[in-house]
């Protein structure tokens, strides 16, 4: 199962822009797995989107699904 993950703003220095993951049930899951895999992920606040809509609660992904890690942002 792969999961396509989109990175935005500064996460996409330590991660690059885009990833492929296999093989993860969750967002628990991935949070680990990218965790482990960037260390340095762990000093940057950021949420999780799942197909457009953010998620707050572990959430089951899917094959094909599309994973965003979006950055604190402010409006005006």
């Amino acid at each position: 199962m792969k999961i396509n993950i989109i990175i935005f703003g500064q996460l996409s220095e330590v991660l690059g822009e885009n990833l492929v993951i296999d093989n993860i049930a969750d967002t628990e899951s991935l949070q680990q797995a990218l965790h482990k895999k960037f260390p340095e992920l762990a000093n940057y606040k950021y949420v999780i989107a799942v197909n457009k809509k953010q998620v707050t609660v572990n959430t089951v992904l899917k094959e094909d699904y599309t994973v965003a890690l979006l950055p604190p942002f402010s409006g005006g």
